[in-house]
């Protein structure tokens, strides 16, 4: 059931938002007969008074943060560029959004960002979530402080987050797994690449990878997993390392970042395994095209950064968020666009 918002009282007393506001804060000027029609429609819808969802009806300004990890992810960096164009789209309606940066992977770094944030001046922060105790903690006092809370990309769970906007990670893995069993009919090893298994994507991507892997592909076995932390330099050194181990590998599936280290360790093997990655950068682009990739698995981020904004827009009005969707794209060399 939706929050009961400033715009139903208005409705149920048949005046305006601006006369609820006045009403709500004792501001005067409103004859006693309105007065009582409001505080009479409060009384019925059962209304709670939202300190932000009051300001939106003065047209304060709506203040949001976006808080995306730094350093060399090409997603990332992309995802940072799509929140700043919704940014300047979004000054002519007074909402102000901010894009805050953390060292990635770094949870201690997360948590100073969100505690610098002041919630007498942040109505909603949206955060790419390292899933650790410290950060779930921060995120549980912002909520508890009024903030509205929207994970993006990769979730904290548990946490008093009100809504994760991302892809279906888990069905990613399973998509990937999928791919690679139909591709590949010789019996051998496949591997793995992720960031860290503290981001909650990359731990969603490899339970479902492994769960259609084990269940339906009992020819195919996973000879390891590499956590590269989305580095290209430290993926390069340990997927060529486990190219040399590993003879029969027959499929990799790179599940994170990094794709320039797993790209040029391929280009340095003989081996040339079916290869499921994540993201459509220039560098998974060129891979397809080159036919270092066989498929890249892709999420919409601009409509990722659009969601995030609109969830937490709804959840200051004091509406519920609707559960958002992003989509996960396929692409082939052949369907590029």
């Amino acid at each position: 059931m939706n929050r009961v918002t400033v715009f139903d009282v208005a409705a149920e007393a048949g005046v305006s938002v601006a006369t609820v506001d006045r009403v709500l804060n004792n501001r005067g000027g409103v004859r006693p007969a309105t007065i009582e029609r409001v505080q009479g429609a409060v009384g019925r819808l059962g209304f709670r008074r939202d300190a932000f969802a009051a300001g939106l009806a003065t047209r304060k300004v709506e203040r949001y943060a976006f808080v995306i990890p730094e350093g060399p992810n090409s997603f990332m960096n992309a995802l940072r560029a799509s929140v700043l164009t919704l940014a300047g789209s979004m000054v002519e309606q007074r909402v102000d959004v901010t894009v805050i940066g953390y060292r990635a992977f770094d949870d201690r770094s997360l948590v100073g960002a969100l505690v610098a944030l002041d919630p007498e001046h942040c109505h909603g922060v949206a955060l790419v979530g390292i899933d650790s105790p410290a950060v779930q903690r921060e995120i549980d006092r912002l909520a508890g402080s009024g903030v509205r809370v929207v994970t993006l990309v990769s979730d904290v769970t548990p946490s008093r987050r009100q809504a994760f906007v991302g892809a279906d990670n888990k069905a990613a893995g399973r998509v990937a797994a999928a791919l690679i069993g139909r591709m590949t009919r010789a019996s051998g090893r496949v591997a793995m690449v992720v960031g860290h298994m503290t981001l909650h994507d990359h731990v969603e991507r490899r339970l479902g990878f492994e769960q259609v892997l084990r269940r339906d592909y009992p020819h195919l076995s996973l000879a390891g997993v590499i956590e590269g932390f989305d580095d290209s330099d430290r993926t390069r050194p340990l997927l060529a390392a486990l190219l040399g181990e590993h003879r029969d590998l027959v499929a990799l599936y790179s599940a994170g970042a990094g794709n320039r280290g797993v790209v040029a360790a391929l280009r340095d093997s003989d081996a040339r395994p079916v290869t499921i990655a994540h993201e459509l950068t220039p560098h998974a682009r060129e891979a397809l095209l080159d036919g270092i990739f066989t498929v890249v698995l892709d999420q919409d981020r601009a409509q990722a950064a659009a969601e995030a904004l609109g969830a937490l827009r709804a959840l200051v009005r004091g509406e519920t968020a609707r559960p958002p969707h992003v989509r996960t794209r396929i692409f082939l060399r052949e369907n590029l666009p």
